[in-house]
């Protein structure tokens, strides 16, 4: 049967591809389309996963009008008996208990909210945290790696989007992310990072941006820095500093003042910062890492943290909670409150994570730790030690001990071992606990790891580094010693060097005690309903990850003469306004009849009026002669004193009736609003890179450079090229970023040919560009704009650019330019993208303006390569001397 998950992804899809209708809120449908790019369809910056959990999000938002998931699941498992397995109640005696009771659910139901007993023995913690939740929450589980952070930013940004264009609408204006612990918290400061303008689209992100305010709570604050009954605030903390408790305050430092209510005063202490949020309306919970609301933490955390949570639910209208976590499944169970999943197994497969299969080693040694760990630190160097990350940082090992007794005992054979592996002590970090272990400085080396400049490789921990570490970086790691009982220790301390980086094609390694090695298949079966070998099943990548270094900065724009239209208000001469008074005087009339009752022998009627019909005036609401002015200024963007002039004099020293307002308005635009289209040719400067688009990052020999990540599927690598692999053909030409991520082997060919074509007549060409794949208007000014066959806009960017060099005495950059784009024959007659198409046409308008300085052309192919008489045209354009 399909797990609630796989339900609603089914419905998701089809409103996905109807283009997210949402009759009531139409924002949303304009939010989630600006995720992809109108053109290639490629992401902004959301990656697939995170996409489809904010779709997802949508979906129970507005389609399904925020729903409890009990209801969700009453609503995808109709039948009695569906519904049981969907909620994985099929164990005989509670069938038996059903069949007790007519086949009647509600008595199950209710033995489940309040039988701990019946809980226990059939394991339903999870179930009954369903039914018991008095408002919606719902988890969206991630993999490690994948970007929950992200996630959560991304809903808080669309959710005070919405609110913003819909301020009545049921949407969140303030939320709430919490967190277990310190770690955490602080990976949650990329929240301040996100580019939110790739998430929303620019009319709406201005006004998100001037209007969100994020506060990360300090350690000694009693209070929380927001104001009371606030919007569009972010706070976010970790549980323990906003959960319902008391503080541990002297009876010393609050002295007589509270009379012998101490208890009292401590527990408003504690709770201020929970008053705080509690003010906060239109609220949204957060929680990452939710696997410690649930799961493991049903009977002990849970209870602390639901009773804040409920107390805020008390105290303010919460809209939501959204819970996010890698590990949607509690004792082999999923969690029944998932509502979206994407798992370990499949973020390697999408190259989210680093490949680790058949590279997970199991070892027995007897218990002799000291030989374990030697073999992991020699082992790691022998396979690891010239390997780096795409930024140059060097690849790193993870050694995990239970205690620091261990971490000192085994510090020599450590050191040791690095020595025979050709590498210093220094190149250790220690991070515990232990302020005899831990150095100053070493945690500041421990949060620069993954830094190009890092000089470290072997990273000594002690109940640190698992959930919230992020270190790509990270490419070993050993658990050492057998850990009997870990609470999923060795599930997050062996999949720590899982993250990847675009670029890579190493694989992870974990190193691990036969024992452990149980203990890491069951937890992953009970964390991920995986395994370990469904992780080594995923050999391959289905999609690929590949970071592009920008090497050209300094190219010329491409400068174009482009028909400009502008809608301008024709000149309005001061003088010519006249306005005159409207006839109604703007008051209500009531006309008042009395009736009585009567007998009448020709009708049925039994009411009769009795006297006149009187009519009642009433007086209208009224405003000064100076406040319409002020107004209609504002409003026609007139001086205020030529309006006023106007009004005045109609009125005297009457006030004016509030309904005439609207009659003066209509009569001042008639007046006034006249607008002509107007056309000029203007020359634009197109920039064919702006590095300002891509991240500036710092490169292995200390210089920066530009990088952007790109997405593209393994059945394409082979379209990758790379400049070390093309240098002799390229010469000086081309690859002004690099690799070049071509869309077909037709492009390939068209590159590879002219690139011989070129280096035949080199004084001839400044430069040679593949512009297909860059398409973002944030890394490049060269697309144009058409409209598609529903009417809507949409970007083009053709293939290639090539660029003659100026004629003599001419600005370099100047030179004639040769514009191509490659298709397949069966695209020649397509209304889009054929001769005669949308975007030939928005290009030949280029052409049509600039005969002398631009060439357009489009290329078909039936086959992989371009003819020689394809290619014509344009060696044609390559051999031709310019005057």
């Amino acid at each position: 049967m399909a797990q609630l998950h796989e339900q609603l992804a089914a419905a998701i899809e089809e409103w996905r591809n109807e283009g997210y209708p949402c009759e009531a809120f139409s924002t949303v449908s304009e939010i989630l389309e600006w995720s992809r790019d109108g053109e290639t369809g490629g992401l902004r910056f959301l990656r697939r996963p995170q996409l489809r959990a904010v779709e997802t999000y949508w979906y129970l938002r507005l389609v399904l009008n925020t729903p409890h998931v009990f209801d969700l699941y009453q609503q995808y498992y109709p039948k009695s008996r569906e519904l049981r397995e969907a909620l994985g109640l099929t164990q005989d005696a509670i069938r038996d208990f059903i069949e007790d009771h007519g086949g009647n659910l509600e008595p199950l139901w209710e033995r489940i909210k309040t039988d701990d007993a019946f809980v226990r023995d059939f394991r339903l913690e999870s179930l009954r945290e369903t039914l018991t939740l008095a408002y919606p929450s719902y988890i969206l589980a991630l993999a490690m790696g994948a970007g929950k952070t992200v996630l959560i930013g991304a809903i808080i940004a669309t959710e005070f989007g919405m609110a913003l264009d819909y301020p009545d609408g049921p949407f969140v204006q303030n939320a709430l992310v919490f967190a277990p612990g310190t770690t955490i918290v602080e990976s949650l400061r990329e929240l301040a990072d996100i580019p939110y303008d790739k998430i929303l689209p620019p009319r709406l992100q201005k006004s998100f941006a001037a209007s969100v305010k994020l506060t990360f709570t300090r350690d000694g604050e009693k209070d929380i820095p927001v104001v009371r009954r606030s919007s569009f605030n972010v706070v976010v903390t970790n549980t323990e500093k906003i959960r319902i408790q008391k503080e541990t305050i002297r009876k010393v430092d609050i002295g007589g003042l509270f009379g012998g209510r101490e208890d009292e005063a401590r527990a408003e202490v504690a709770n201020l910062r929970l008053q705080a949020i509690a003010s906060l309306p239109h609220l949204a919970i957060f929680s990452d890492e939710a696997h410690h609301t649930y799961g493991q933490s049903l009977d002990t955390g849970l209870k602390k943290v639901r009773k804040t949570v409920d107390y805020l639910a008390a105290q303010t209208n919460v809209v939501a909670v959204v819970n996010t976590t890698g590990t949607p499944y509690y004792q082999r169970q999923l969690l029944r409150d998932v509502v979206f999943w994407y798992g370990l197994s499949q973020g390697i497969k999408d190259g989210y994570l680093k490949d680790v299969s058949d590279n997970i080693q199991s070892f027995s040694f007897g218990g002799n730790a000291a030989a374990y760990v030697a073999h992991a630190v020699q082992d790691f160097f022998n396979d690891y030690g010239e390997v780096r990350l795409p930024n140059g940082a060097w690849a790193k090992l993870a050694l995990y001990f239970p205690q620091t007794d261990d971490l000192r005992e085994l510090r020599p054979t450590i050191d040791a071992a690095l020595a025979e592996a050709g590498q210093s002590p220094t190149v250790c970090v220690v991070n515990t606990s232990d302020a005899s272990l831990t150095k100053p400085g070493d945690i500041a080396a421990f949060n620069a790891l993954n830094r190009p400049d890092s000089p470290h490789r072997v990273i000594l921990l002690v109940n640190k580094g698992t959930e919230g570490w992020n270190c790509p970086s990270l490419f070993a790691c050993a658990l050492v010693r057998n850990l009997r009982t870990s609470n999923n220790f060795v599930l997050q301390a062996a999949t720590r060097c899982l993250r990847q980086v675009p670029g890579n094609v190493k694989k992870a390694r974990i190193y691990l005690y036969d024992a452990n090695f149980k203990v890491l298949d069951r937890q992953l079966q009970e964390a991920y309903g995986e395994s370990i070998r469904d992780l080594n099943r995923w050999t391959t990548q289905e999609s690929c990850r590949e970071k592009i270094i920008l090497r050209k900065l300094d190219i010329p724009p491409l400068v174009v003469t482009r028909l400009v239209r502008t809608v301008v208000r024709k000149e309005f001469q001061a003088g010519a306004l006249h306005l005159t008074r409207p006839a109604d005087g703007g008051g209500e009339r009531l006309e008042r009849r009395i009736f009585t009752l009567a007998e009448r022998q020709a009708t049925a009627g039994v009411l009769r009026q009795s006297g006149d019909a009187v009519t009642i005036e009433s007086l209208p609401d009224t405003t000064d002669a100076y406040a319409v002015a002020v107004d209609l200024a504002a409003r026609y963007r007139l001086p205020i004193w030529n309006i006023y002039e106007q009004v005045r004099p109609l009125y005297g020293d009457d006030d004016i009736p509030l309904a005439h307002v609207d009659e003066l308005a209509r009569q001042v635009e008639a007046q006034t609003c006249f607008y002509e289209v107007r056309e000029e040719r203007v020359d634009v400067a197109l920039a064919l890179v702006k590095p300002e688009g891509f991240d500036l990052e710092t490169a292995p020999d200390g210089t920066g450079c530009y990088t952007a990540e790109i997405t593209y599927s393994k059945d394409r690598e082979a379209l990758l090229a790379r400049l070390g692999d093309w240098r002799d053909r390229a010469g000086e030409f081309g690859f002004h970023y690099d690799p070049y991520n071509f869309d077909s082997k037709p492009e390939m060919s068209f590159f590879e040919e002219m690139l011989a074509h070129l280096n035949l007549h080199p004084d001839e060409i400044e430069d040679f560009y593949f512009t297909g794949a860059l398409t973002d208007p944030a890394k490049t000014d060269f697309f144009v704009e058409y409209k598609d066959d529903n009417a809507k806009w949409r970007r083009y960017t053709p293939d290639f650019i090539i660029r003659k060099k100026p004629a003599r005495g001419r600005k370099i950059g100047t030179g004639r330019i040769y514009i191509v784009e490659i298709k397949r024959e069966h695209d020649r007659e397509h209304s889009i993208d054929g001769e005669n198409g949308r975007k030939a046409l928005a290009v030949r308008k280029w052409e049509h303006l600039n005969p002398d300085r631009l060439q357009y052309e489009m290329i078909f192919t039936s086959t992989d390569s371009v003819s020689a008489e394809g290619l014509r045209n344009a060696r044609e354009f390559v051999e031709k001397r310019e005057p």
